[in-house]
């Protein structure tokens, strides 16, 4: 099994519905996004999947929500901008546009860290 991984950051602010505690005030994060994607084989190339459409793939999400509040647009407005559900909604995103890769290449996980020392992953 082969795997390769990209990471990008963005900025952004949030505040966590229901929350009690400092974070229920609004606040922002320097998040930094980590996609990986296993498969059993590489292409004719030696790829696994080409770093450069892997980047174009996460900064189209990222695109989005750099310097936005979170709450204020969709799914968030809604659902808490948590780590854990920003994960997923980059899984859900990146999904829709990754190109189906002939050998097998899939989206592993994705890894959101509001902090250097807290992260949250999500796998399909």
């Amino acid at each position: 099994m082969f795997e390769v991984c990209v990471e990008e950051t963005f900025s952004a602010g949030h505040a966590l519905r229901g929350y009690k505690g400092k974070c229920e005030n609004p606040h922002g994060h320097n998040y930094r996004v980590k996609i990986t994607l296993q498969g059993p084989e590489l292409d004719h190339v030696g790829l696994l999947y080409d770093f450069v459409h892997l980047k174009k793939v996460i900064a189209n999400v990222i695109q989005s929500l750099d310097h936005k509040m979170l709450n204020d647009m969709a799914p968030f407005d809604t659902i808490n901008p948590s780590a854990e559900n920003l994960a997923k909604y980059f899984y859900e995103e990146t999904a829709k546009q990754m190109h189906a890769a002939p050998n097998g290449a899939r989206i592993a996980s994705i890894t959101i860290w509001e902090t250097d020392t807290t992260a949250a992953t999500y796998w399909p």
